[in-house]
Parts: structure tokens; C-alpha cells; sequence
């Protein structure tokens, strides 16, 4: 009776969301507080029966019931406990539980760390939030029912996708969902304030905090994603602009380009209308992302649905959502007021200039990843837009973004002068520009596009370190109190810029200096490859708990020194009959060892890819102090402080 129950508490919890937003907006509009704190409840109600849901399905794939059709599909009575448990979002139908209970859980942090909010205000954020939670309920209920019985009841189950058998997929699907769905709150800000028809600068310090919450953990997703597609594939790259890799990179674009705009409407009460229309567009942008996965519309090593009338369930309620609030931004726009002037030459400028470039950006990525399927929709042939068109769109696009980074740390708000500015900062530009052209020639291979990454990385190296130094001197006390005494949100952005420099650091090093070869390679045969030799000593045979492989064994020297014993696989998963390679890595600061066993070849030998990837791992360490930075930024006390004259439009 799990699945009965798991089945029940949907239902109860898509009654009480249908509560949560009627009390909600009605109360609202009355000012009622009584039918509000209806809302308030029926919200924690459904929390508990989405939560219960959840916890039910994830029994049904621990007790192996194979009477459950979405159990059966995913799992399999030899598959170790982890992957059973991560199979609960392995396939569609867990996938968008897990996204509705996410959902769920934000909608409850709401209404537990904004009380401060005033209650109607709060109340058609909370029934905004409502309404999209409707949306997925009903999606899940009528055509991604993960408790659907099997009759009679299978045996033993198909088992998980050998390529989601990984550590990686107990991590990165909860961490992504919680970024994409998080920008539902910034959503809900937007609506909310729109419904009230004024935005002020206290609208957007909440708004920010949510946002950038929402964006932390979209970045750490993105950052596990990579970094397992880099291990697990054995194909050595670390993004290879996947439609569905694409899917989580636009929120992410559009969502960095909401936290600079809400930053300048709190500080200067400029930008409202397009902070508005930026939050309306990330969450669109996380729900596109979804009707991409799980409509079947392509075909991706993450694409999970292949029925159309899930497809037209998701493309309908994106109509609703999108068109619904850009209706609304269209009806209250006039009311909302344009905000502060400023200059040409001013931090706004550069704000607004580096979001519009990123919005360009997004707009390229967007291009590449749906004109293929609209060219394949109208009967108009397939084509396939890859990593080439990627690589020279988006980097010309970015470089000019890059450089406003370091510009707008230095301008003034409202008004500066661009010959104090370029004083202030030729220096860091004169540093920047001369090693960008000297060490591509030390390291002994130059290109435009190495000189120009280490130009963008030095820049906002240099920049932060500038500005850093110059809010140190200004204390005129110790460093290390005076960096203490820095406001948490200016350290964060420091770092994560910074962040943003180790990872072009990391981009320009591996791209432009990684060595691959392709070798068949025998026992005892050797191989230098950049100053190392890797040695075959051999395969042997190995079993795992559903699977059997083949392991290699490669002893890598340099100078006649042991560096590193590598062990990769090759291993065929029983129940499917599906081959995967598992790729052995000897992970450094400055470099990784990779070495990616292949088919054999006769005669003993094996085909081996090996690689040696300079900084790679700077490319993830910088995403983590993107995050890092986030993460301090909304630990300013700024944020947490709850003044009795702030007020939200009511």
C-alpha cells in the first residue's frame, strides 16, 4: 500500500496548493489576514504530502517493488543501494516529483524567512508560487504518475541507465533542481510586486537574496555536471554544449545578469522595469529548460521523456506561465516609474551595458540549441549545430562582458569620468595586456585566443586586486582587520569574480595546451606523451555488483619517478548488455593525467586515449568561488536586518 499512499498524499497536496492559492489571493485582495494565514497553512500542508510523496517512492525503489511501473523501468534487484535511491529522479516521471517537491520546499522557506514581508505582499507571492506548484502537481498526477502499477509484477527491473550509475547522479540532479527551481521565488517576487503595481529598493534586497541563493546552487549543479560528464564519458571534454547542458546555462546567464540588475535597482532604484522582466525570464528560461528534457524533443544523454502528450502538457503550461506574466509585466510596466538617471560613463552603464551582453549571449546559445529542432519540427531536415558554431559565437559576444567587469568595480554610481577612470585603471591594464603577450610565448605555444583568454583572466585579477587594495588603504588600519571590516556583499563579489578569473584561467590553459593521443597499445609497451611515460602493464578481470570489467593498469613516470598507477575500465552492465567506459584520472593542481581504456584490438592490444589537461581543474574550482561569493554576499547582516520603516508595495 507505499505506492497507494505515495499516490494519495499527490492528491491531497495538489487540494491543499489549490487552497493555498485561492486563500491566498483572496485575502490578498480583501486584505484579509485570517484567510491568509489559510494560505500560509495549506502551503506547509503541502509540503508534507509532496514530502511524503517523495518518501514513499523512494521506500518503493528501496524495498525493490517491482509492482511499481516506474520502479520496474529504473531499477533492478542487483543495483547497489545509492543508485537505487538516485533512481528515484533517474527517469521522467521521479524527475518531475523531485522538481515539484524542490518547488515545495522553496514555497515553505518563503513563508518561513519572510515574515517580515508585509502580508499582502507575501500573500500573492506565496500564491504565485501556488500556481506554478498546480501546474507540476497536475503534470505529475495525469501523465508522469511515478505510482502507476505493473500487473502482474515484473520479476526484476530493467535497471538504471549504466551512465547515471555514478556518484555524480546522487548529487547533481537535487543540487540543479534547487537552482532551477529557486528561480520560481524570484518569479513570485516579480508577480507579486507587478500585482502591487510599485517596486522599491527594499522589493529588490529581499528579491536579491533569493536570487542569488537560487544561483549558488544553479552554479555548484552546472559545476557537478561537468565535472562527471568529464570523468564518466571518457571522451575527456568538460562541456560539449549539449542541448540539455544548454538548458541549465541560459537561467544561468539570465539569472547572473538579475543579481547585478537587482543590485543597482536597491542601490540606485534604477533598472526596475528590466530587473522585473529579467526575473520573469530566468524562471521562463528554467521552464523551457524543462519541456527540452522531458518532452522528447531531442535526444540527450539527459533527455528523459519521449511522449508527446507530456510534450504538449509542458509546452502548454510554459504558454500559460510565460504569456500570463508578460501580460501582466505589459499591464503594470506604466505604473512602475523608470528609476534613477545616470550617466554614460557611470557603474549603471556598465551594469546595464554587461547585461545586455548577456542576454545577446543567451540569445546566440538559445539560437543554437532550438533552430535545429524547429528546422526538424517543419519537415525541413535535420542538422546539427555544434561545439564550432558555440565556440565562435558566444566567446565574442562574452569578451566585451568580461572587460566591463573590470570597469564597473572601479566607476562611480550616477556619473564618473572616463579619463579618471582609465587613469585609475591603466596599470592594471598595462600588467594585464603585456603578460597576456609574454607568457603564451614562455609556456611555448602562442595563439590569439590563448593571448586573449590570459588578457580576460589577468583583467579581472588585476582589477579586483586594485580595488581591493585601495578599500584596504582607505581603513588606514591592519590588513587583516580591515579586510574583515569589508561588507560581506563586496568580498563576495570580489571572489566571485575572482571565481570567474580561475575559471577562463582554466578554459585557456586546457584548451590551449592539453596533448591527446589515440594509441593501441600491449602489454609492456610504453608511451611519452608530454614529459610522461605511460606504461600497459596489462588487463585483468573484475566483477562489480551488476556489471563485469575489463581493467587496465598503466604505471605513468616522469624522470624515471613514479607519479601515478592508473586503473581504468571498460565495463559491460549485465541487465542491459551496455558497455561504458570508466576512465582513470591522477587529478592535479596545475594538470590531470587521463587515460580512457578502449575496445580491444587483437593480438592483446587495446585501443587507449590518453590526455594531458593542463588546469583543468581550476575550470570547476572557479565555479565553486562563483558560488563562494554568492554565498557571502547574502550573509551581508545587510540582508537579515529588519527595519520597521522598510516597506514592500502593498
Amino acid at each position: 500500500m507505499i505506492p497507494e499512499l505515495g499516490q494519495f498524499s499527490l492528491i491531497l497536496a495538489l487540494l491543499l496548493v489549490m487552497l493555498q492559492v485561492g486563500f491566498s489571493f483572496i485575502g490578498a485582495t480583501h486584505n484579509n489576514q485570517l484567510w491568509m494565514s489559510v494560505g500560509t497553512s495549506a502551503t506547509r500542508g503541502q509540503f508534507i504530502f509532496t514530502g511524503m510523496a517523495f518518501v514513499c517512492l523512494a521506500y518503493a525503489f528501496y524495498a525493490n517493488d517491482f509492482s511499481v511501473l516506474y520502479v520496474a523501468s529504473n531499477s533492478n534487484s542487483a543495483l547497489p543501494l545509492e543508485y537505487r535511491l538516485a533512481a528515484v529522479w533517474g527517469g521522467h516521471e521521479g524527475s518531475i516529483l523531485l522538481w515539484t517537491t524542490t518547488l515545495s520546499l522553496w514555497t515553505i522557506a518563503v513563508t518561513l524567512f519572510s515574515r517580515h514581508l508585509p502580508a499582502v505582499f507575501r500573500a500573492r507571492l506565496i500564491g504565485t508560487m501556488g500556481l506554478i506548484s498546480i501546474g507540476f502537481l497536475m503534470f505529475c498526477l495525469f501523465t508522469s504518475n511515478p505510482f502507476d502499477r505493473l500487473i502482474p509484477a515484473a520479476l526484476d527491473g530493467r535497471d538504471l541507465n549504466p551512465l547515471l550509475q555514478d556518484p555524480g547522479m546522487v548529487f547533481h540532479p537535487p543540487v540543479l533542481y534547487m537552482g532551477y527551481v529557486g528561480f520560481s521565488v524570484a518569479f513570485g517576487f516579480a508577480i507579486a510586486a507587478l500585482l502591487g503595481g510599485e517596486l522599491t529598493q527594499q522589493w529588490a534586497r529581499w528579491t536579491r537574496t533569493w536570487t542569488t541563493a537560487a544561483w549558488i546552487f544553479l552554479t555548484v549543479g552546472i559545476a557537478f555536471g561537468s565535472e562527471w560528464a568529464y570523468y564518466e564519458l571518457g571522451w575527456g571534454g568538460w562541456w560539449f554544449w549539449d542541448a540539455v547542458e544548454n538548458a541549465s546555462f541560459m537561467p544561468w546567464l539570465v539569472g547572473t545578469a538579475l543579481i547585478h540588475s537587482l543590485a543597482v535597482t536597491e542601490k540606485r532604484g534604477a533598472f526596475k522595469l528590466w530587473t522585473v522582466l529579467l526575473a520573469i525570464v530566468a524562471f521562463s528560461l528554467s521552464l523551457l529548460g524543462t519541456f527540452l528534457v522531458r518532452s522528447g524533443v531531442l535526444t540527450s544523454v539527459h533527455a528523459f521523456a519521449t511522449d508527446p502528450e507530456r510534450g504538449l502538457f509542458i509546452l502548454i503550461f510554459l504558454g500559460l506561465v510565460i504569456g500570463g506574466a508578460l501580460i501582466l509585466f505589459a499591464l503594470r510596466a506604466p505604473q512602475v516609474g523608470l528609476g534613477g538617471r545616470f550617466g554614460m560613463v557611470s557603474r549603471e552603464s556598465f551594469l546595464l551595458s554587461n547585461n545586455v551582453i548577456m542576454i545577446a549571449a543567451t540569445g546566440a546559445v538559445m539560437l543554437g540549441t532550438l533552430y535545429p529542432l524547429f528546422l526538424d519540427a517543419l519537415g525541413m531536415g535535420k542538422i546539427s549545430v555544434g561545439p564550432p558554431y558555440f565556440d565562435a559565437v558566444f566567446v565574442p559576444v562574452m569578451t566585451p562582458a568580461i572587460f566591463l567587469m573590470g570597469l564597473a568595480i572601479f566607476s562611480k554610481w550616477k556619473n564618473d569620468d572616463l579619463p579618471t577612470l582609465a587613469k585609475r585603471l591603466k596599470w592594471a591594464f598595462a600588467v594585464s595586456a603585456a603578460t597576456a603577450l609574454l607568457l603564451p610565448l614562455v609556456l611555448g605555444k602562442w595563439t590569439p585566443l590563448i593571448s586573449l583568454g590570459v588578457l580576460m583572466a589577468l583583467w579581472i585579477f588585476t582589477t579586483a586586486f586594485v580595488s581591493l587594495r585601495q578599500r584596504l588603504q582607505q581603513r588606514q588600519q591592519g590588513w587583516l582587520p580591515a579586510l574583515f571590516g569589508l561588507p560581506r556583499a563586496y568580498l563576495g563579489m570580489i571572489v566571485a569574480h575572482l571565481g570567474v578569473a580561475v575559471f577562463i584561467t582554466g578554459v585557456t590553459m586546457v584548451k590551449g595546451y592539453e596533448v591527446e593521443q589515440d594509441l593501441r597499445m600491449s602489454p609492456g609497451e610504453s608511451a611519452q606523451i608530454g614529459g610522461y611515460v605511460f606504461r600497459f602493464e596489462g588487463v585483468s578481470d573484475a566483477v562489480g555488483p551488476n556489471y563485469i570489467a575489463a581493467k587496465g593498469l598503466f604505471k605513468v613516470t616522469r624522470n624515471d619517478k613514479l607519479v601515478a598507477m592508473l586503473v581504468p575500465e571498460k565495463r559491460t552492465y549485465m541487465v542491459q548488455n551496455m558497455p561504458m567506459t570508466e576512465a582513470a584520472i591522477q587529478t592535479g593542481f596545475f594538470r590531470d593525467l587521463y587515460v580512457s581504456l578502449g575496445e580491444p584490438i587483437g593480438d592483446d592490444a587495446w585501443a587507449v586515449r590518453i590526455y594531458i589537461k593542463p588546469f583543468v581543474q581550476w575550470i570547476w574550482g572557479g565555479c565553486l568561488l562563483m558560488a563562494a561569493g554568492g554565498l557571502l554576499a547574502i550573509l551581508d547582516p545587510r540582508y537579515r536586518r529588519r527595519k520597521k520603516d522598510e516597506q514592500i508595495a502593498p
